[in-house]
């Protein structure tokens, strides 16, 4: 299959993206045969829910590795290099290797749509999860913690068998996609739950959880429930992840790994202490100094539950409420955000996100202004002079609302 080593691959795979989202696991089964099935070729543990899946993914990730296991991590999206999606041995893969992965299953996918085996173009996400599992063969992993990338049902990634499964919260995010009820949510995200094969579920709200175990008991999977108890028997030093919602996170990854112990994947007790007390997950409550001393605390929130999980942080240990640099995607609830944060944020500075996906800060500022309308708000065309126009109103800034946002906000300040 090494016909090709195209310096476009990036150029290729990006151009994916105009075909949006497409749910439905028959272009990704599709072209994993056609690649001999290198999902088949590791073990895996799986990861779902709305908010904390990422986080879940990475400590599992580092206590594997703590153990001394071949292991892998799949996530999305990136914040600055697509590289980030795929980490081996705690290394993002490199150009050369992701490269020459793209232009593989390029060529495979060109195959099957020659012959008429693959009707339609398979999308940015379908592609690049193939790309992940063919990289992780490649490398000869042993066990990868795979993240859903959208619901779970009909996710991509849900072509795995995996050792145990996770749903960690359910909230509302991707309604258009997923539902309108926590019960529809919860049911799309439970269609990750495989015959057998245990789920660990994170805290839950009570109809979501009973969505869930209903299906895990059609499908005749244990359910293991997370909890405070759990996480005591591994952890007496603060979390590496700043925030009381990674409580619930490093309950889940440290059930999840006792699983992964249980089936011949020997995780002891002080991998997974180091795995959940010196783990890295960049965007997630990050808190950067630049030399100067000015700071900026960096956060995916993206959705309602993100946005009340770092409200309750600010009102925790920022008392003093930090201005807000902000910027979410057309399709997010940004009153629900606006009501859980506002409150928390002494100023707001509205911005875009370097991607056509981004909200029109005007109407942002309608929107904020009708939650909170006696903070000061103020619109800057571009990430950088929003920066600094929160910086102008204090020395420290809180940066949310969406991940590409956060993604320009690191580029700005790798040219700082």
């Amino acid at each position: 299959m090494n016909r090709r080593r195209s310096p476009k691959a990036l150029e290729y795979l990006f151009g994916l993206e105009q075909f949006g989202i497409k749910f439905g696991l028959e272009n990704i089964s599709t072209l994993l045969a056609h690649l001999g099935h290198p999902e088949r070729t590791f073990r895996a543990l799986h990861v779902g829910g709305t908010n904390g899946k990422g986080s879940v993914t990475a400590m599992a990730d580092a206590a594997l590795r703590a153990a001394g296991h071949r292991c892998a991590r799949y996530t999305s999206p990136h914040l600055i290099r697509l590289n980030e999606r795929f980490v081996i041995d705690g290394r993002e893969v490199a150009d050369d290797d992701l490269v020459a992965a793209i232009d593989d299953v390029r060529a495979a996918i060109e195959d099957l749509r020659a012959a008429g085996t693959l009707q339609v173009e398979p999308t940015f996400f379908e592609t690049t999860t193939a790309i992940a599992f063919e990289l992780f063969r490649r490398a000869a992993v042993e066990i990868a913690v795979i993240e859903v990338g959208l619901g779970g049902r009909l996710d991509a990634t849900n072509v795995l068998t995996p050792m145990a499964s996770a749903i960690t919260s359910i909230g509302f995010d991707h309604e258009q996609y997923l539902g309108r009820t926590l019960r529809e949510i919860a049911i799309e995200k439970a269609g990750i739950i495989k015959p057998g094969v245990p789920v660990v579920l994170g805290s839950l709200p009570p109809e979501a959880r009973a969505a869930i175990e209903s299906v895990a008991r059609e499908r005749l999977a244990p359910v293991v429930a997370a909890g405070e108890d759990r996480l005591r028997r591994y952890v007496d030093a603060p979390l590496a992840l700043r925030g009381a919602h990674q409580r619930n996170n490093a309950a889940v990854a440290a059930a999840l790994l006792e699983i992964a112990g249980a089936g011949g994947v020997a995780v002891p007790p002080e991998a997974v202490r180091a795995g959940l007390t010196t783990v890295s997950w960049p965007g997630r409550l990050d808190l950067r100094r630049l030399p100067d001393g000015r700071e900026a605390l960096l956060d995916a929130a993206h959705n309602p539950d993100g946005a009340a999980a770092l409200a309750a942080y600010l009102r925790e240990t920022w008392p003093d409420k930090p201005p807000l640099v902000f910027a979410a995607m057309r399709d997010k609830d940004v009153r629900a955000m606006f009501r859980a944060l506002l409150p928390a944020v002494g100023a707001i500075v509205l911005t875009r996100a370097s991607t056509p996906r981004s909200a029109d800060p005007a109407q942002l500022m309608r929107q904020a202004h009708d939650i909170a309308p006696s903070l000061p708000i103020a619109i800057e065309g571009d990430p950088a002079a929003a920066l600094n126009a929160g910086w102008r109103r204090g020395r420290r800034i809180v940066v949310a609302g969406s991940i590409f946002l956060l993604g320009d906000v690191l580029n700005e300040f790798d040219r700082t």
